[in-house]
């Protein structure tokens, strides 16, 4: 997708799905044809528009099709290292497409094509290949049913790099057209599919498969990433030949020259065992054998990152003229795994227009009733280190009766601390329910309170950065975050009394 490839066709220009301009051909394989293309409905916004070849035209490949699309738009939700899928329809062809989005970058074959990696780039870009392969290995909802997902052709052509001006280089898994959903009670083909130079001992074979296969094609690749050579070479470059290789050739040594860590030399060549027993036995195993390679983040590097706060005054909307989404709230009830008593905790509610984000606030029914007319105040403080995790701070002002604070924490390295910060990153806006002690189970009042535009921007690169930083101990985290939080107290009620007092005499003109 990173370099246009110079042909026309009948695709040429035209518009697709009256929304999208394709514009030209840039990448092309066995499934099918990439095009760039315009998303006219979004104002021009670049993305990839995918076709099944004419030639695999046959019920059996638009079904594969339609799952390569199906599975790359659910994992591209949960990781940010896989390609996101957007879109998914038939032409007045009856040709099956994709729409996704638009990467600017190189393929990791075009990354090593003439030198291998640096020891620092190839454990960054690795690791960023084993958080993608992780999220697919753990599996997705499937017909009602958790499904891992097996991608059966990793390699380097198979991965792009690509520049983000948030995280710098960003890695990203393409190409789930051969991937299989592991569905209980369901027998896979017994047949090979894949890249033979890259394919596992039992892959060549035709036989059931599991993430170990791709763990195998990962050392594979690994190895060639850091020396610029392939591990094993065939008598011929022929099925049988690569079958010999992969099945009895002992894979060459690294040259010494290139002075790695031993334990990353021991950590490929496990991954490139012949028994799938003596490979490492899930991604997450070898990345916490990365993990270990790298040195220790110094307590004095460890990023405190603050995002700008914003503060809105709003009346309480009247019965008559709630929103919908109010309505929602309002028949919400407490949940029974919670405590009845003042507690605060993140929620995600559903309803027909979508999902929002919300607070669960249980409170005294006075303390509720005060704080209808108070000011809301939001910010957002991210640490990195020992572990990622986001300090959600918001802040119910008035003046007789002070700030009431309701502070919350998103793990950064949970998916639903991803999924709550992308959400608010994304909406700007999350709900206040509020539930009294006297009255238990029904949410009494709604209050909405807005997120300013930098800090949308900051919650989405902070769930990205996540991503590549290593997990430490939580605990320790939150610890440091509430010393941050009790630091930053004074200078908030500071804000917040100054704006209370603009906000009264304003409203007396």
């Amino acid at each position: 997708m990173s370099r246009p490839v110079t042909v026309k066709d009948a695709h040429h220009r035209r518009l697709l799905a009256n929304r999208y301009q394709l514009i030209d051909l840039v990448g092309s394989g066995a499934m099918g044809q990439v095009y760039r293309a315009e998303d006219k409905l979004l104002g021009g916004v670049t993305v990839a528009v995918k076709f099944l070849s004419q030639a695999l035209l046959n019920n059996r490949m638009r079904e594969r099709f339609e799952r390569e699309a199906t599975v790359s738009a659910l994992l591209g939700e949960k990781s940010n290292h896989i390609v996101r899928v957007r879109d998914y329809g038939v032409d007045e062809k009856e040709i099956p497409f994709y729409v996704m989005e638009f990467l600017h970058g190189e393929s990791l074959s075009e990354v090593i094509k003439f030198r291998p990696l640096s020891l620092s780039r190839f454990l960054k870009v690795t690791r960023q290949i084993c958080f993608g392969l992780e999220c697919a290995h753990k599996g997705i909802m499937f017909e009602g049913e958790m499904c891992p997902i097996i991608h059966r052709d990793i390699k380097p052509s198979n991965i792009l790099v690509t520049h983000d001006p948030a995280l710098g280089e960003l890695v990203k898994i393409l190409d789930f057209g051969i991937a299989k959903l592991v569905q209980s009670g369901e027998a896979q083909t017994q047949s090979f599919m894949g890249t033979l130079a890259y394919c596992s001992p039992e892959q060549i074979e035709g036989k059931e498969l599991d993430s170990r296969s791709d763990i195998y094609s990962l050392g594979v690749m690994m190895y060639e990433m850091i020396t610029g050579e392939m591990p094993i070479f065939p008598e011929n470059s022929s099925f049988g030949g690569w079958y010999e290789a992969h099945h009895y050739a002992k894979p060459k040594p690294i040259p010494p020259k290139l002075s790695l860590p031993s334990g990353l030399e021991s950590l490929i060549f496990k991954c490139l065992s012949k028994a799938p027993d003596e490979r490492p036995q899930t991604v997450t195993e070898l990345l916490q054998g990365l993990e270990k390679l790298e040195p220790s983040q110094p307590e004095s590097q460890q990023e405190t990152l603050v995002a700008n706060s914003t503060m809105v005054v709003d009346k309480p909307a009247s019965k008559k003229t709630l929103p919908k989404v109010d309505d929602v709230c309002l028949k919400m009830t407490w949940p029974e795994d919670k405590p009845q008593q003042k507690i605060v905790f993140p929620h995600v509610l559903r309803s027909n227009e979508g999902a929002f984000a919300s607070l669960w606030v249980m409170l005294n029914e006075e303390d509720i009733a005060n704080r209808m007319s108070s000011i809301r105040y939001n910010q957002f403080v991210f640490i990195t280190s020992p572990h990622p995790m986001i300090l959600w701070i918001t802040v119910l002002y008035h003046r007789e009766y002070g700030p009431r604070w309701l502070p919350c924490y998103l793990d950064l390295k949970t998916s639903s601390g991803q999924r709550f910060a992308r959400l608010l990153g994304e909406s700007g806006s999350y709900c206040i329910l509020f539930f009294a002690l006297e009255k238990g189970e029904r949410c009494q009042h709604v209050l909405n309170t807005t997120i300013a535009p930098n800090q949308r921007q900051n919650l989405q690169e902070w769930a990205d950065k996540s991503q590549l930083l290593r997990g430490g101990k939580p605990q320790i985290t939150k610890r440091m975050l509430k010393q941050e939080f009790e630091k930053l107290k004074p200078s908030i009620v500071n804000k917040l009394k100054a704006a209370y007092t603009t906000s009264r005499t304003a409203s007396k003109f």
